[in-house]
């Protein structure tokens, strides 16, 4: 009786538990890739978040280069050889190149 009920059960283990622990696992790591919709609302909010912040902060800064123009070189140390203008043309360049991602880039597939 012993004789067959050990073999029986490696059998079972080898053909139909390890690969079912397999396919289980795989299973798992491959939806844990993919964002949820939770995810990706929380996403989203945070992007509108960072969006109006920005805002914020150039307005802040019009603002203070409508009161005083040579505020920034006050708060960029290093920086007192450029001119108002030249300074507000590289920050302005920088803006340039943060732009918004597209809804449909910024989601992960």
């Amino acid at each position: 009786m012993e004789e067959v009920f050990v073999p029986a059960i490696v059998v079972i283990v080898l053909f139909i538990g390890l690969p079912w622990l397999i396919f289980h696992y795989v299973t798992k790591w491959k939806t844990a890739k993919v964002l949820t919709n939770d995810d990706e609302k929380l996403l989203d909010d945070l992007y509108d978040a960072a969006r109006r912040l920005d805002d914020r902060l150039c307005t802040i800064e019009r603002i203070m280069t409508a009161e005083n123009p040579d505020w920034n070189r006050n708060c960029l140390p290093g920086r007192e050889n450029l001119s108002s203008q030249r300074l507000l043309d590289q920050i302005d360049s920088l803006d340039t190149l943060d732009e918004p991602l597209s809804r449909s880039r910024r989601k992960v597939k």
